[in-house]
């Protein structure tokens, strides 16, 4: 467990792997249900206008739009809130474009199933040499 400064409030909390205290933490889930609500009965993409009608803050928006909470329909109003990590395209919630997101998957998947038939392979040869000293 380590002391760390809390992303939103700047105080220090013991952390057990997330960058956010629990009082932040209560918050956020407690203003990702506002601006849900607004979002849906009023389908605005100003991230300015949902923060002044919410009272939530833009940070907290946005970070709920990255963290994939939040999805807001169509280009975000004022653009360049959000792009993608890798290629910088502009996207609407999440941190990856869809495109980047394939890639990176099939990327893991290929190092994964490299790895396997690594492992496969070590575990054929030491297979086979157990079976010619049992012979």
């Amino acid at each position: 467990m380590n002391i760390i400064q809390c992303r939103f409030c700047k105080m220090p909390f013991a952390s057990v792997g997330g960058r956010i205290c629990p009082a932040c933490n209560e918050q956020i889930d407690k203003d990702f249900i506002t601006v849900r609500d607004y979002i849906d009965e009023n389908n605005h993409s100003n991230i300015e206008g949902i923060s002044k009608e919410t009272g939530v803050s833009q940070p907290v928006i946005i970070y709920l739009l990255k963290e994939g909470r939040l999805v807001i329909d169509g280009p975000i109003e004022g653009g360049g809130v959000l792009a993608c990590e890798l290629c910088r395209v502009p996207i609407n919630t999440g941190r990856m474009c869809k495109s980047c997101m394939s890639n990176v998957a099939s990327t893991i998947d290929k190092n994964a199933s490299g790895k396997k038939k690594a492992e496969f392979k070590e575990v054929e040869m030491s297979f086979k040499a157990s079976a010619k000293i049992n012979k």
